[in-house]
């Protein structure tokens, strides 16, 4: 049986660390070509992995039509209509989170995807890391929690931060609501159940206060930044009820292996028929939530 083709769209410090070494070294993939807005980052991506590059619009189609899949390290609203382009072409979906920052954007990914038939899956590190992954499944078949609290401080935009990713417009723009907002959402949702009401709050430089309320009956607690102070940042996930107290362990994976669990994910979903549960449906519910808390900050502004 011939290996899948999946192409990458994307040459950012995301595909350089993670998407293009997990895509070039998964032994039950092709990689089919790397796809830049610069011609040259195209190349250069291109040649350490070891394959085509593409660039400009010619590029997204031929890119596309040489592939069976497509996986995308992209700002959010640029990767959007692209997904819409590939999964009209009947190519499958690895997108990143968030699928979009706006409801029409991400809606938009759902029924292209539908209305092909193509199955996808969506990056989000803890749902495809083997030690959080496993957490959450077991705190989701326990149940029966009294409330959660979610902490994602990242130090992007802290003094004395080195970190690639600060230089990416959108990130700037978003801040932590969107960046990791999408990561706390991808826990609370499978153990809480859909949020039903949110309040949120942000405050400078770029902290933001979630509440919400599950379908579960339970509620939760999120604080997001990507402004930290360095010795301040990390994640914590603390659930609370009838089990006690229960803390989600630190994965012990490389970004890059929990993005090659993503890639099994999609290819078993397509092997089998079963949409695979972090798919772009679930992304774009995150995005539902988060255009919520933006409203919700604009309301307590």
């Amino acid at each position: 049986m011939s290996k899948s083709r999946i192409g990458l769209f994307g040459t950012g410090p995301w595909a350089q660390m993670t998407h293009g070494p997990a895509l070039a070294a998964h032994p039950g993939i092709e990689l089919s070509g790397v796809w830049g807005r610069r011609p040259d980052a195209a190349a250069s991506l291109a040649d350490t992995l070891g394959t085509a590059a593409y660039s400009g619009d010619d590029g997204v189609d031929a890119l596309i039509a040489a592939s069976d899949a497509v996986a995308f390290a992209l700002p959010p609203d640029i990767q959007a209509p692209l997904a819409v382009r590939a999964a009209a072409a009947g190519k499958h979906l690895l997108l990143d989170k968030p699928v979009a920052t706006t409801v029409e954007g991400a809606r938009e990914v759902v029924e292209a995807a539908e209305r092909a038939g193509v199955f996808s899956t969506v990056f989000f590190t803890a749902r495809f890391e083997t030690i959080t992954s496993r957490w959450i499944d077991e705190q989701a078949a326990a149940g029966d929690w009294f409330t959660a609290h979610a902490q994602w401080l990242g130090s992007l935009y802290s003094d004395g931060s080195d970190s690639p990713f600060a230089a990416s417009p959108w990130r700037r723009d978003k801040g932590g609501l969107w960046d990791v907002g999408p990561h706390a959402l991808s826990v609370l949702l499978p153990i809480l159940g859909d949020v039903r009401d949110v309040t949120a709050v942000r405050t400078e430089p770029d902290l933001t206060h979630l509440v919400l309320r599950h379908a579960s009956g339970a509620s939760s607690t999120v604080s997001l930044s990507l402004s930290a102070p360095q010795a301040g940042a990390g994640n914590v996930f603390e659930l609370s009820g009838r089990h006690g107290v229960q803390r989600m362990p630190e994965g012990t994976g490389s970004a890059q292996e929990s993005f090659e669990s993503a890639i099994d994910g999609l290819l078993e979903a397509v092997r089998t028929g079963r949409p695979h549960d972090v798919d772009v449906r679930f992304g774009a519910r995150v995005t539902e939530i988060l255009t919520d808390a933006e409203r919700s900050i604009a309301a307590h502004a």
